[in-house]
Parts: C-alpha cells; sequence; structure tokens
C-alpha cells in the first residue's frame, strides 16, 4: 500500500471522523450561540467618554494638583499595555505640611479593549527592586451623595528593606470593570468573562502611592486617606470619563 492510501486509510478511521464530527459541531454551535443567544466572544473595543487627560482639576477640590508626569520610555509604555493613563501628584491642603499623607501618587490606567488584566503593584514594584512588606484586602468605605459605598480594593506596603520600614510606603488599588468595582486582578478577570452578552468591555485600575513624604503613613491613615480621596475622585471618572 502507497503512503498515500495508508494517509487517506487513517482519515477514514472512526476516532478520526468522530473527532472532526465534534469540532464542527462546536464551531456551529458557538455561532449560533452568538446568534441567537446574542454572546460576544470577542469584544469591541470602548473608548472613554473624555480622556484622563481632560480630567477637572476643579472637581478635585479640595485636593490640588502638584504636578503631572508622563512615561517617556516606550519600553514602559508597551509593557503598561495602554496610552490611556495620567499619573498625577495631588496634595492635601488640609493635612499638616509635613503629614504623610499630604501628597499621593494617583496613577489611573485604563483598558478599551480588555484581552487582559496586565500589571498589578505587586508585580511592578517588586520587578523594580522593592520587598513587599505587607498585603492584604480591604474594603474602602467611600462616601457619596446617595450613602456610603463598600469597594472593593487591596492595600500594600512595599520598601527596599524589611529592616527599613521607616522609609516604606503604603500602595492601595482596586478595579473598576464595566459597571462594577473589582479589588484583585482575579476578581476583575471574573468581572469580565461574566459579561458574555454584551458587545463592549472595559476595565480601569486606580491605584494611590503615598510616596511623597519622607516617614511613611500607618495602615489605618493611608486607608482613611484613601477613602477621602476616592470619595471624590470616583464620581468624577464614573459620571465623565468611564465609559456608561
Amino acid at each position: 500500500m502507497s503512503t498515500a492510501q495508508k494517509n487517506s486509510t487513517g482519515y477514514r478511521q472512526p476516532a478520526f471522523l468522530i473527532c472532526v464530527v465534534v469540532l464542527a459541531l462546536a464551531g456551529a454551535g458557538m455561532s449560533i450561540a452568538k446568534k441567537q443567544l446574542g454572546l460576544y466572544l470577542k469584544k469591541e473595543p470602548m473608548p472613554l467618554k473624555t480622556s484622563l487627560d481632560a480630567l477637572s482639576e476643579a472637581k478635585l477640590a479640595p485636593y490640588q494638583v502638584v504636578s503631572k508626569r508622563s512615561i517617556d520610555d516606550p519600553a514602559i509604555l508597551e509593557a503598561l499595555g495602554t496610552e490611556d493613563y495620567i499619573q498625577w501628584v495631588l496634595e492635601d491642603p488640609c493635612e499638616s505640611l509635613d503629614g504623610a499623607v499630604r501628597k499621593v501618587l494617583v496613577f489611573i490606567t485604563y483598558y478599551r479593549l480588555p484581552d487582559r488584566v496586565p500589571h498589578v503593584p505587586e508585580e511592578c514594584y517588586t520587578g523594580g527592586g522593592y520587598q513587599r512588606l505587607a498585603t492584604g484586602a480591604v474594603a474602602f468605605q467611600v462616601d457619596g451623595p446617595d450613602g456610603t459605598r463598600d469597594i472593593p480594593g487591596r492595600y500594600l506596603l512595599f520598601g527596599a528593606s524589611a529592616a527599613d520600614v521607616r522609609h516604606a510606603f503604603p500602595v492601595l488599588y482596586l478595579f473598576r470593570v464595566n459597571d462594577e468595582y473589582a479589588g484583585s486582578r482575579d476578581d476583575a478577570r471574573v468581572a469580565l468573562n461574566r459579561n458574555l452578552f454584551g458587545k463592549y468591555s472595559y476595565f480601569s485600575k486606580i491605584e494611590l502611592v503615598f510616596n511623597q513624604s519622607q516617614t511613611a503613613p500607618a495602615r489605618a491613615e493611608a486607608l482613611e486617606a484613601g477613602e477621602r480621596l476616592l470619595a471624590v475622585l470616583l464620581p468624577v471618572l464614573e459620571q465623565e470619563h468611564w465609559p456608561d
């Protein structure tokens, strides 16, 4: 029997034919599910309502914008996975001049095509040479016109070494995924996967870094300062920047 005949005989084997039928039915099933059930397995990009660069400084009062930073390294920007971001240093004039939470770095990123959830501080800061000294889930109690909301997030503490706690700095972060908040990368991925019937999906990460003072704020102090800032910042993002 020739090689061609042997190959032809192999293609007619029951196991091979069954695999072909199963794959064909699976493909047809996915197509039918998408058409009849309205499933969107591949999302289309969802732009911001308004660019983050246009964030109103006046609406952040009493906070004042001290500086605006940009990422100039193309490699870092590529690794970030988006060009929709801002890095602003805000100052709270209600705090003492030498207060540990008077200034905070606000780092907001937005992903209009959420095929992944790329970066979290746990990886970014340790990759930069810092040691993670503490970590834990938190619930931010954010006051608003409709009452107090409990918003999930995370608290991290980084330092150059485990012994140098005095110069450590806390990082708070949370995700906005479509119309809800998530407190970790895994939770953000779960929220994205739930949106089977949406044509669009997006997510955004809000990161508050208290590394602008000589001393590190305690955990409770950082959380309280973060909640006050989020009470001002989140409504502006929800109403004017993030998609409906």
